[in-house]
């Protein structure tokens, strides 16, 4: 079985850009700084890891029936904010599939998977509170679109870290990241076609 460790160098609001390195005896260790010696093995670098545990085992019927828990939420902060509704239902998918426990290895929390620096400096006091959840990453949102203007750079700052989309001048080459973009596009477009009641393709 493999053995996975956090190594924080930084601060946890420094996680966007992370980097998994293996030791000779299968420890993993998921860190946010370049490892030296021999002793390390690089596997790979990305952003954010989402809440992929918490997608285990989940049927379409069984997300929807988690979704429609805070769909009324979802409604009121999109409104709030000017987003489609159907595109943070997507976002939140992607993020924790409607789990509203759910802890990334990273150490993001809840529903939109707010980093615990991000959340605080959202005035969010329990990232596991739906309402508090939803409010603070639809408004995270808005702010990464009033910076980078695209659909695509905003969702790239919020998986990766708007100092990462700066630095790399657009989407960071981050493979999680790009995924990530991709994953929203797609469960988007599928809510879009469900809405106006086409099957998906």
């Amino acid at each position: 079985m493999i053995k996975w460790l956090l190594l924080l160098l930084l601060p946890l609001s420094a996680l966007a850009e992370t980097y998994l390195y293996e030791e000779a005896d299968g420890t993993r260790w998921i860190t946010n700084q370049q490892m030296h010696g021999e002793q390390w093995t690089f596997i790979d670098k990305f952003g954010r890891p989402t809440a992929s545990r918490s997608c285990r085992g989940m049927t379409a019927k069984k997300l929807e029936a988690r979704a429609q828990r805070y769909m009324s939420l979802i409604r009121q902060y999109a409104r709030e904010y000017r987003f489609d509704p159907l595109f943070i239902k997507a976002v939140i998918r992607t993020e924790s599939c409607f789990d509203r426990r759910a802890v990334s290895r990273a150490g993001a929390r809840g529903l939109m998977q707010l980093m615990p620096r991000t959340a605080e400096s959202l005035g969010v006091s329990d990232s596991f509170n739906a309402r508090m959840n939803i409010a603070a990453g639809v408004r995270y949102l808005d702010q990464m679109r009033q910076q980078f203007k695209t659909e695509q750079l905003m969702l790239a700052a919020y998986n990766a870290g708007p100092h990462n989309v700066k630095k790399y001048q657009g989407i960071p080459p981050f493979k999680e990241t790009r995924q990530y973009i991709k994953k929203i596009d797609r469960f988007y477009r599928q809510y879009l076609r469900e809405n106006i009641g086409l099957a998906a393709q």
